[in-house]
């Protein structure tokens, strides 16, 4: 049998102009759906888990399409809690060169934002699993999904589950302060922790050295220092981290960082040309978590991630809709980009 992931969190409706045209340009925005943990749910169902997504959406027709853009790449949507009046919208502008993507959220009063601790059997979802997933966007979204992901991560560790969290500090959802209290107490809970060069010092306050995100500049000891900072803490199993050295727009480079029983590992680099990079850590979460449930070792285990999240900076959209072999081709080696025949 496969083995069972459950992600739990916020599918929206993605809005977003064609090409790189500005939203003050268009009459009319091309739809999909995206979210953090729905990311990474269709990821592990493209490697063959059963991957099990948990949220809430309206019964009407949105609602559906919703559901259905998961059921399409193999989801279990079965858990899902259907209820509540809105789905919540995000509008992403793509950018290009020195200008930056830009994303509007149109989330409140979303029907997972209201959702109540009696909408999940958690009981009843984690049975018969092996890991749940989570990110900080689902506890910031409102006060009572931030109970709920409390409460969730409890009965996860509970019914003896790995938890992994990705930290994603979104500023434009909760203040540091806010941030860093509430992930603090469900932290506790977390065997591991996923994040980028910057969401240790967003939400925690722990900053890498000699790095500057802004110019691309990263200091790799800095961040074994910050996961040694943050294992001391939480007591993780295992801290992530991505590094993305920003070029522009269209270029950076991409690689990770993983640390575990003390030691720390570094993939290999990528020089990616971006299609689009919403996903791009949700993507490197979902190869990770695949990584771990198998048994890979720790180096290949971030090697298989980043290789993972490389690919999805060319894809359009939110989902990785990438194939295990195509991902072990890419960390082998083969990034040539040759036509296939």
């Amino acid at each position: 049998m496969a083995k069972k992931v459950v992600t739990f969190g916020e599918i929206m409706l993605r809005l977003q102009p064609d090409n790189y045209l500005r939203f003050v340009q268009v009459d009319h925005l091309e739809a999909t759906f995206g979210g953090g943990e729905a990311n990474v749910s269709v990821s592990l169902a493209n490697y063959g888990l059963d991957s099990v997504y948990v949220t809430k959406l309206p019964k009407h027709e949105i609602g559906q399409a919703a559901v259905n853009s998961l059921r399409k790449y193999g989801v279990d949507t079965s858990k899902i809690t259907r209820g509540g009046d809105r789905v919540g919208i995000y509008f992403n502008e793509k950018g290009a060169s020195q200008r930056g993507s830009k994303c509007i959220y149109d989330r409140a009063h979303s029907a997972i934002a209201e959702a109540v601790p009696a909408d999940f059997n958690w009981d009843e979802i984690f049975e018969g699993a092996e890991w749940f997933h989570f990110t900080g966007i689902t506890p910031a979204v409102s006060d009572s999904l931030a109970e709920i992901t409390l409460e969730a991560a409890k009965k996860a560790k509970e019914h003896g589950l790995m938890v992994s969290c990705d930290l994603n500090y979104r500023g434009k959802l909760w203040s540091k302060e806010k941030a860093g209290k509430v992930m603090a107490e469900i932290c506790q809970y977390v065997d591991v922790c996923i994040a980028n060069e910057e969401d240790a010092s967003d939400v925690f306050g722990i900053a890498a050295s000699s790095t500057d995100v802004t110019t691309g500049k990263l200091n790799r000891e800095g961040y074994i220092e910050v996961a040694q900072k943050l294992t001391e803490r939480f007591g993780f199993k295992k801290v992530a981290i991505t590094l993305r050295e920003s070029i522009s727009a269209n270029d950076n480079n991409w690689s990770a960082m993983l640390y575990t029983d003390g030691q720390a590992y570094f993939s290999k680099k990528y020089a990616l040309r971006i299609v689009d990079r919403v996903g791009g850590g949700d993507s490197f979460g979902g190869g990770l978590i695949y990584s771990c449930v198998n048994g890979f070792d720790p180096q290949a285990t971030i090697e298989f991630a980043v290789a993972a999240s490389a690919l999805k900076h060319t894809i359009e959209g939110d989902f990785n809709l990438v194939t295990v072999d195509e991902v072990n081709k890419l960390a082998g080696g083969d990034g040539s980009g040759r036509i296939q025949r």
